[in-house]
């Protein structure tokens, strides 16, 4: 298993997270947007709404969180995969679940829906039948947590996805200041 560094600069600014290269297949929900469970789920000790997301299956190399993935790339479980994030840019995406051209855009953060969620490095149940031809897996995730670094993501934060204009609760990470 290879570990690197996963360094991206924006406009002057960086962020640093550990990150592993896996080969396996993979969720990417990176266009998908998520609906409240109305559990909670806890992280590093905060305690977050948690959040499901529908995204494809996808094979190839992907980006994994060491961190949240114990280190290593293998399934969580049986019928299971990791959410990953890739350097693809065509996927299937909702609602049709043909293979499009992702189109990031970055939006500001509101109360309600308008938050964001994290859905990098958590485990996905696979389901069974596919829908136009692709593969999908529900997603569960927190609600306004920062994949960068664990934090709440407060409302008034820009935030970039690939999900549609109007998505509640996109899956995305704020955008480096």
């Amino acid at each position: 298993m290879k570990y690197f560094l996963l360094l991206l600069t924006f406009a002057g600014s960086a962020f640093a997270q550990p990150a592993m290269i896996c080969h396996v297949p993979y969720a990417l929900c990176a266009a998908s947007p998520t609906t409240p469970t109305g559990k909670t789920i806890t992280i590093n000790g905060t305690v977050f709404q948690e959040g499901v997301s529908v995204c494809p299956v996808l094979s190839g190399v992907s980006v994994g969180s060491p961190n949240l993935q114990a280190g290593s790339c293998k399934h969580p479980g049986k019928d299971m995969v990791w959410s990953m994030f890739t350097f693809k840019t065509t996927y299937p995406q909702a609602p049709t679940w043909a293979v499009v051209q992702a189109v990031d855009r970055e939006f500001v953060t509101t109360a309600g829906t308008g938050g964001m969620a994290n859905q990098w490095g958590y485990p996905c149940k696979v389901r069974p039948q596919k829908v136009n031809g692709a593969t999908l897996a529900d997603c569960l995730g927190p609600l306004n947590e920062s994949p960068w670094n664990g934090s709440v993501v407060p409302v008034g934060t820009s935030v970039m996805t690939a999900a549609p204009v109007g998505s509640a609760y996109a899956v995305g990470g704020p955008a480096p200041k």
